[in-house]
C-alpha cells in the first residue's frame, strides 16, 4: 500500500507543478538566529523512524522540528515524541508552503529514489538547504537538475552518506591517498543482504529500486574512495534468483571497473546475499575491511599490523552534525551533491553494460 501511495502522489501532478513554485513566489522567512539548525524529515519510513530520529536527539547543531508525511496516522506518534508543533507538520501536498516557516533550516530527503529530484528542487525553491538519501536519484540528469537547484536558490545539498564521515573508513581513504604500500591492484568490494520483503520500493523500478542503486553504491564507494580515482570502464552482470520477486530490476548485481591508474575492482552487491566486505591489495600490502559500510560500526587491518578501529557512537548523528557545521560556518560539505553525481554516473554505466553484455566507458 505505502508503494501504490508515493506511486499515486508521483503520477497527481505535483511534479510538474513544481516548476511553479520559485524563490520570486515563495520568499523564505528570516531564519531565527540560534547555534541549532532546525530540520524536517521527509518521509517517515523505517530510516527516519529508526536511524536519523533517534540520532537527531544526540546531535550538537541541529534538531529535529519538523516533518512531511502522507500517512495521518504517524502525525499523532511523532508529536508526543518528538514535540512536534502542529505548524511544523505538512503533506506532500501543502509541503512547499514551507519556506514561510523560519523554524525549518534543513530540509533531509528520505523518500524512494525517484521522489529525490522533485523534493530536493521544491526544497531549494522554498529557501531551505537539503540533506538527500542515497541513491541522490535514479538517473545523472534527475542529479544535474538537484545541484542547479540549490545552486540557483543559493542552498547546500549534502548527500546522505554518513560512512564518508565515518573515520574507519577516512583511515582506508588515507591509505590510498598517501600510498604506503605502493599503488593499488585489486580491490574486492561487496555490500547486499538478504531482503525477504515483495513488496517494498526496492523491487520497483518505477520507484528506483534495484540493487545497484541502493546497496551497490556502498560496493562502488568502497573502490572509489580505496583508489582515490574514478572509474574509466565497467563491465556487469546483474541476474536473480527470485524472479517471482524481483520482475523488474535486479537482485544481484556484479561489476568489474578499471581505473586510470590501472587498478581494478571486482565489486558486488545483492537483495539475496549478506555480505559486507573491502579487501585492497597494494604491491607490498594489503587492507581489509569486515564490515565497511556497517550502521553498527566498522573496522579493518592492514599487513603491516596496524588496526583501523576507531569508535563512533553514531554514524547518522556524526553526519548530521557535519553538515550542520558546514551550514553554520558556511563551509563545503564533506559529500555535496556532486558527489552522487559521481555514483550515479558510474551506477548508470553498470546498467547500459549489463544490457548491452559489454565494456562500457565512463
Amino acid at each position: 500500500m505505502e508503494n501504490k501511495r508515493r506511486i499515486f502522489i508521483q503520477n497527481t501532478g505535483i511534479i510538474t507543478a513544481t516548476a511553479a513554485f520559485s524563490p520570486n513566489i515563495l520568499l523564505s522567512a528570516t531564519r531565527k538566529s540560534n547555534k541549532k539548525l532546525g530540520i524536517a524529515l521527509v518521509g517517515l519510513g523505517y530510516y527516519s523512524r529508526d536511524l536519523l530520529a533517534p540520532a537527531l536527539l544526540l546531535t550538537k547543531h541541529c534538531e529535529l522540528r519538523g516533518i512531511v508525511t502522507g500517512s495521518p496516522e504517524k502525525i499523532p506518534i511523532w508529536k508526543a515524541k518528538y514535540g512536534i508543533k502542529d505548524q511544523n507538520i505538512y503533506n506532500y501536498t501543502n509541503f512547499d508552503s514551507i519556506a514561510n516557516n523560519p523554524d525549518i533550516d534543513v530540509v533531509y530527503v528520505v523518500l524512494p529514489p525517484s521522489m529525490h529530484a522533485e523534493y530536493t528542487i521544491r526544497a531549494a525553491n522554498a529557501g531551505k538547504h537539503v540533506w538527500c538519501e542515497k541513491p541522490m536519484a535514479p538517473t545523472v540528469s534527475a542529479c544535474e537538475a538537484m545541484i542547479k537547484a540549490c545552486k540557483d536558490n543559493k542552498v547546500k545539498l549534502a548527500i546522505g552518506y554518513r560512512c564518508q564521515h565515518d573515520p574507519n573508513i577516512q583511515a582506508y581513504m588515507k591509505v590510498g591517498k598517501e600510498r604506503p604500500f605502493g599503488k593499488i591492484k585489486m580491490i574486492n568490494a561487496a555490500a547486499g543482504y538478504f531482503d525477504g520483503r515483495a513488496d517494498h520500493w526496492k523491487q520497483s523500478k518505477e520507484m528506483g529500486g534495484g540493487a545497484m542503486g541502493d546497496m551497490g553504491v556502498y560496493a562502488l564507494q568502497a573502490a572509489r574512495l580505496a583508489t582515490g580515482e574514478e572509474p574509466i570502464s565497467v563491465v556487469a552482470q546483474a541476474s536473480t534468483t527470485r524472479p517471482e520477486i524481483y520482475k523488474e530490476v535486479e537482485e544481484t548485481m556484479m561489476f568489474q571497473l578499471t581505473f586510470p591508474s590501472g587498478a581494478l575492482a571486482a565489486c558486488q552487491t545483492s537483495f539475496g546475499i549478506n555480505m559486507n566486505h573491502l579487501h585492497v591489495v597494494y604491491e607490498k600490502g594489503w587492507l581489509k575491511m569486515e564490515p565497511h559500510s556497517s550502521y553498527r560500526g566498522n573496522n579493518g587491518s592492514m599487513s603491516n599490523g596496524t588496526l583501523i578501529n576507531y569508535p563512533i557512537p553514531n554514524q547518522q548523528a556524526k553526519q548530521m552534525d557535519n553538515d550542520a557545521l558546514a551550514i553554520l560556518n558556511n563551509t563545503d560539505m564533506l559529500v555535496p551533491g556532486e558527489e552522487g553525481l559521481r555514483d550515479i554516473n558510474v551506477v548508470e554505466a553498470v546498467y547500459k553494460s549489463a544490457q548491452q553484455q559489454c565494456a562500457i566507458k565512463i
